[in-house]
């Protein structure tokens, strides 16, 4: 490997890389020569100050070479680049990592991703998803579920108990759910031997199944009190004051909770009006929030397709573009070197 040694004579042909820098620049001023570097044999760059005001610590570098055996040294390139200190714009970040949990304001949208990880393909109860939903593509589980369920309903009584196939995503997730359950009827489960009561992982120990107080317990009774009606009315105001329909937010929501993937619904009497809302982004995230609220970050309000991937880009290298240097004078209405005229309306 050659030796990065600068050639002598384009290292002392300073001169003709300022004249090409003070060119390059016109009619902004070049700054003092600051360095130079070797970028192969008989190749220098030189580096000169840019006195421009917003281009702190940027340099003009002009390329300079000359030829084996020959004695003039010629301009190669004139650039303007950034210096060790230079003062640059920020990295850009997309917009969908630049927002936060509460940037969003009553009137803004966020739409969500074809492939977002938070969602997954529902059941709607409709034969065919609708034409602008991501399960309209082909392929999708639910499609091929729901396609499958009509094609059994229409062969009769002997496909009546078929199922249509799961994906494999369905599937593992059945299998998992189901590994701890023991088959047979309820007759064959096991149950707490005499005098031995069922306890948790905790060591609590459980009511019998089957008994009064297992019952209550499994329907939420097993209180010293419970919530009255007129308790439960003065709450459900409260949250439907605070999220409900008559909110700014909801009132500029394309559409409202009910529909909304996000959504986790309660139980009991309030699963009629209520649930909770599970979106980072949206200003109700973790709160009860009515049926009837909404807000920009629905999952179905705006679903962004997957960007298409760009074509490789096509350079012609076969036609030279002119630039010019140096402003134009005859391109103006105005003579610089003219007598100076009043300016008005006459």
């Amino acid at each position: 490997m050659r030796s990065r040694t600068p050639d002598r004579l384009c290292a002392e042909a300073v001169d003709l890389a300022r004249a090409a820098a003070e060119e390059a620049a016109f009619p902004g001023p070049v700054g003092e020569h600051v360095a130079l570097a070797a970028d192969g044999d008989r190749v220098v760059t030189h580096f000169f100050e840019c006195a421009e005001p917003g281009y702190r610590g940027w340099r003009w570098a002009v390329t300079v070479a000359r030829a084996s055996r020959a004695k003039v040294v010629t301009l190669d390139e004139t650039v303007l680049l950034p210096g060790p200190e230079a003062l640059l714009a920020p990295e850009w970040v997309p917009w969908s990592e630049r927002l936060r949990p509460g940037d969003m304001g009553p009137g803004d949208l966020l739409p969500t991703e074809a492939d977002d990880l938070r969602l997954e393909p529902g059941f709607t109860g409709e034969d065919a998803p609708p034409p602008n939903s991501v399960l309209a593509e082909d392929g999708s589980p639910v499609r091929a579920v729901a396609e499958g369920t009509h094609g059994a309903g229409t062969e009769g009584a002997a496909g009546a108990g078929r199922r249509a196939p799961l994906s494999g995503e369905l599937a593992q997730l059945a299998e998992t759910e189901d590994a701890d359950v023991t088959p047979g009827s309820p007759a064959t489960q096991p149950v707490p031997a005499a005098g031995a009561p069922a306890t948790a992982a905790d060591g609590t120990e459980l009511p019998v199944i089957g008994t009064i107080a297992g019952v209550a317990q499994e329907l939420g009774l097993g209180r010293a009190r419970v919530l009255s009606r007129y308790g439960l009315h003065v709450a459900a105001d409260r949250w439907d004051e605070a999220y409900g329909a008559k909110t700014p937010m909801a009132q500029a929501a394309p559409a409202s909770c009910m529909t909304c993937g996000f959504l986790v619904p309660l139980t009991g009497s309030l699963r009629q009006a209520f649930g909770v809302c599970a979106n980072e982004f949206s200003p109700a995230d973790g709160r009860v929030v009515s049926l009837s609220y909404g807000c920009g970050g629905h999952s179905e309000a705006a679903v962004m397709p997957k960007p298409p991937r760009p074509a490789p880009p096509v350079i012609d290298e076969t036609v030279v573009d002119p630039l010019t240097l140096r402003p134009d004078r005859t391109g103006g209405s105005v003579e610089p070197d003219g007598p100076a005229e009043e300016l008005g309306h006459s």
